[in-house]
């Protein structure tokens, strides 16, 4: 990329780079080698200095990811989002247009439930959950976005803010096929220069901490939650590329502490299995250098991942009754979110969790 995917300048500035890892969405055959053309794909991170979207440098993969499984929390916010649009009155109208995810789920029953009725254009309320990340034309989806709002509707949009990245050192947020890590405060530029404005926002404790804002095509100021966050997101300095550029290091000792606990592990005899076969922890386990020595298997609740392997490691996935059956010392869990839905469905692996957070 030479050019912002959002605003089209060229003041861009590399803030993370993972080097070559394999593409986060293609998790081969348990049966297949591990080449070095599947460890071949470069992941890194621009920001641009005029609109301030951080962006995938570029992507020379093919999406490819096997249907993954809704995580509870991830259905539990989806309720808990449309009630409180629902309360502040934002459900305008009734028709509403869902722009999906591939990582699947939908708000659609909820919106459904209340009397909605789901149309494929112009619409009262236009739905978007960590989708328009997935866009590499990252203008050219808000203007879609923007074209299918009817008159006095609605844009409700929710992402996982660049800010919690940042500050929770998730780097491994990166990944292909993610284009775009938003503020609040790019998305108010972006948004504006499609005859958007962001009206207000709520906040969520999702991936350590999500935004669901309301955008209209109206003029309007934001209220007092759009401005707390915007005034939270300017102390913190979000738009300086110099801040978000800790995230190098964060990966770095992030790496180095998973790869010493995995070899202690070994070296004493216990075993490790993981849990959740996630596009999040491919870059780690192959930055960490990873393979079934360290980590036996990993595994997930998604029957498109089994028989499949880890990318770019020989570390299978198989089945969580397959992981209760080798009754493992330690369990990686890769995603945080699912500590309470995996607690609650296993708790006979009370004590082994080992959270990657």
């Amino acid at each position: 990329m030479n050019a912002c995917r959002g605003c089209g300048k060229t003041d861009l500035t590399r803030v993370l780079d993972l080097g070559k890892v394999p593409a986060s969405d293609h998790f081969p055959l348990v049966t297949a080698p591990v080449s070095s053309e599947e460890t071949s794909h470069p992941l890194a991170m621009d920001m641009c200095g005029s609109c301030g979207l951080a962006q995938l440098a570029d992507d020379d993969t093919v999406s490819d990811e096997p249907r993954g499984v809704e995580p509870q929390a991830l259905k539990d916010q989806a309720a808990a989002a449309v009630a409180m649009v629902d309360v502040a009155g934002w459900l305008r109208g009734s028709t509403v247009l869902e722009f999906g995810s591939p990582h699947g789920g939908t708000w659609l029953p909820w919106l459904t439930d209340r009397g909605f009725t789901a149309v494929h254009s112009q619409a009262d309320v236009v739905l978007d959950c960590f989708g328009i990340m997935h866009e590499s034309d990252q203008r050219r989806a808000f203007e879609e976005r923007a074209r299918q709002i009817r008159p006095g509707g609605v844009l409700l949009l929710q992402y996982h803010s660049i800010m919690t990245i940042v500050r929770e050192g998730q780097w491994n947020a990166l990944r292909h096929g993610h284009f775009a890590y938003y503020s609040l405060s790019a998305l108010v530029r972006l948004l504006g220069e499609v005859g958007l404005r962001v009206a207000t926002a709520w906040e969520f404790d999702l991936y350590g901490g999500t935004v669901l804002l309301a955008a209209v095509p109206e003029d309007v100021d934001g209220d007092a939650v759009v401005a707390r966050i915007l005034k939270s997101e300017d102390e913190f300095g979000i738009s300086d590329p110099a801040v978000v550029a800790a995230l190098q290091r964060r990966a770095d000792l992030h790496v180095n502490d998973l790869r010493s606990w995995l070899e202690a592990e070994s070296s004493a005899g216990r075993t490790v299995f993981a849990y959740g076969a996630a596009s999040r922890a491919v870059a780690l386990f192959s930055r960490a250098g990873l393979d079934s020595r360290l980590v036996a298997a990993v595994a997930d609740a998604a029957p498109a991942k089994l028989g499949r392997r880890m990318p770019g490691t020989d570390i299978p996935i198989v089945s969580p009754d397959e992981l209760l059956a080798a009754n493992p010392d330690s369990v990686l869990l890769t995603v945080p979110d699912l500590l309470g839905e995996v607690s609650s469905r296993y708790p006979e692996l009370d004590g082994r969790w080992k959270v990657d957070r």
